[in-house]
């Protein structure tokens, strides 16, 4: 038999709110304190919560927990042994007048022991089998739920992030962690236990009523307290197990993330440096570098952390359809916010452990070049002499050069002052990349340019020591010195005809033959006098070393009128065996 009575049994409600009657000083019985039959309920508030932001009141929906005794301590009915709240409506005639008294005022997990004299009771008749007539009533009450028809979603926000890039609106999709909790704290469902987010719709029908409500105007990462009623929640039925009939729900809500299906890419400039004069494209192969970041400040990756820039042609499906457009329209040194929905994204499957399925990207990127596989040589001059610039530098000559390199942000890599003294490079015999060697022609002595240089012109894919892989270089060269250089495949040339004599004249000391220091003094005396150069850049005693051997065809040491032959001479022989 629970507190509810029965029609013919209920007693009539008394208007004015119950009696609080303190129970200190006297023991708990049928008498009153004149030693007379008990006038209304005794009630005995053992335990009080701290927090009480509700009282019970009349009109209200509740659930408790109670044992019900008599005054010898025999227990005459309780909710526990049936394993279910007793649930209902305070003060509108449907428990007995005692038990509608004794639970108005109450707080959630409060408990009370109610005394409920006869006639407030089941009076003169009792229950037949259960309640003797004339019998007093003792309840041990636990309240656990109260709400009322007019209750709405409250909400209590508990932490809101200063930035608040945008808010949960119907049709959003969000990611969330929460804790689910009854009224009085019995945890019913965590996020948390699973490791896992709730993934869902807003306003779609796909959760109660109540959670549709209480997420909206959310930012991400802000936290929020939920309290939804039952009839916004799951009602008469309850949910399983876990969920009683008629239960109040309490979240504790960390919202994660949120996107529509129909966002785009959001694109956020943090810094844009000063001239930028030109903007990526699809095709564009780019080096940055990045901090990778869920909507709630979870870093999932970072180029930082691998001391190396990735490394990308974008717009033409290598990396996500996100970045692929987010990275169009950036300059040189441009750090740029690039928040990516999912499905320009990872989409519902996510990447690996670290990216969630429908998780929104926020990717921090600094922008360090990036170059077109058709790029020529970018040359600026920054100063040039204003006379006596007649003539300017070509392959084949010989200069002598200072730089400064460094990458596109900056980095210095080499510096020629750093060694003291200017660089020397033949044009053209392949001893500087590609992009110097083009670079430096056209100079004049005196000259400053300013020379950007594609990796494809520079060090490649693979870059070299110092440069990184796939790097855009930025040169500053000043021509110091140019000679004219000797045609290609020549070590020596003559100014005028050489001399008629030839051997004669280098077998200084008429025996016959020419050994490499006979050869190495003739060859010096020319220089000397004007009548001969030797190719400009190299040791010239290895340059003459080089000339010695390819005269002496047989290698013996000695050079013979039959092998002395000028390049000329052995350049149309060439062309006749060719011929």
């Amino acid at each position: 038999m629970s507190p509810w009575g029965s029609l013919s049994r209920i007693l009539p409600l008394f208007p004015a709110l119950l009696l609080l009657l303190q129970a200190s000083g006297r023991a708990l019985g049928r008498a009153s304190p004149g030693g007379g039959p008990l006038e209304d309920v005794v009630i005995e508030r053992y335990h009080v919560p701290r927090g009480c932001p509700r009282e019970v009141q009349m009109g209200d929906f509740i659930r408790y927990h109670y044992n019900g005794t008599f005054e010898d301590g025999k227990k005459f009915d309780s909710s526990y042994d049936r394993g279910v709240t007793v649930a209902g409506v305070v003060g509108v005639g449907r428990l007995i007048t005692g038990m509608d008294r004794g639970l108005m005022g109450m707080c959630v997990n409060e408990r009370r022991r109610l005394i409920v004299p006869p006639h407030l009771g089941y009076g003169s008749i009792g229950v037949a089998g259960l309640i003797p007539p004339d019998s007093t009533l003792y309840f041990d009450v636990v309240l656990l739920d109260v709400w009322n028809k007019e209750d709405s979603v409250q909400v209590n926000t508990l932490l809101r992030p200063t930035n608040c890039p945008r808010m949960v609106q119907d049709s959003d999709f969000v990611r969330y962690h929460y804790n689910g909790t009854l009224l009085d704290g019995t945890a019913f469902d965590s996020s948390y236990s699973r490791s896992s987010t709730y993934d869902t719709y807003v306003g779609s029908g796909w959760l109660i009523k109540g959670m549709d409500q209480g997420l909206l105007g959310m930012c991400p990462g802000e936290k929020r307290k939920i309290i939804i009623p039952p009839f916004l929640a799951y009602g008469e039925k309850g949910y399983g197990t876990v969920i009683p009939p008629q239960a109040s729900l309490v979240f504790h809500v960390l919202l994660i993330d949120v996107h529509n299906p129909k966002d785009s890419v959001q694109l956020e400039t943090l810094l844009l440096p000063p001239g930028c004069g030109r903007k990526a494209v699809a095709g564009d192969f780019m080096r940055y570098h990045y901090n990778g970041s869920l909507m709630d400040g979870t870093i999932f990756d970072s180029s930082y952390s691998r001391n190396h820039t990735y490394n990308t042609y974008i717009g033409q499906g290598y990396i996500i359809p996100g970045m692929d457009q987010g990275l169009q329209g950036v300059c040189i040194g441009e750090l740029r916010r690039i928040t990516i929905p999912p499905h320009l994204a990872y989409g519902e499957n996510g990447a690996g452990d670290k990216i969630p399925g429908s998780a929104v990207l926020i990717f921090d990127v600094h922008v360090i070049d990036f170059h077109n596989p058709s790029d020529p040589v970018e040359t600026r001059t920054i100063s040039r002499p204003s006379e006596g610039c007649n003539e300017t530098s070509k392959l084949g000559d010989f200069v002598r050069y200072h730089y400064n390199c460094s990458l596109l942000d900056g980095t210095k890599l080499f510096s020629s002052h750093d060694y003291g003294e200017p660089q020397e490079a033949t044009l053209g015999a392949n001893k500087v990349i590609e992009g110097l060697n083009t670079g430096l022609q056209g100079m004049c002595v005196g000259e400053r340019r300013q020379l950007i240089i594609p990796p494809h012109l520079g060090h490649g894919e693979n870059g070299a020591r110092g440069v990184p892989g796939s790097a855009v270089l930025l040169f500053e060269v000043e021509l110091v010195s140019r000679e004219e250089g000797l045609p290609e495949g020549y070590l020596f040339v003559w100014h005028g005809d050489p001399p008629p004599n030839l051997y004669e004249d280098m077998d200084l000391n008429k025996d016959g033959e020419i050994p490499l220091e006979e050869f190495s003094t003739f060859i010096k005396a020319q220089v000397a006098e004007g009548k001969g150069k030797l190719i400009p850049g190299q040791d010239p005693e290895k340059t003459i070393g080089d000339m010695f051997q390819n005269q002496d065809r047989n290698q013996d040491g000695k050079i013979t009128m039959e092998e002395l032959k000028l390049k000329s001479d052995e350049d149309r022989e060439r062309v006749h065996e060719e011929l």
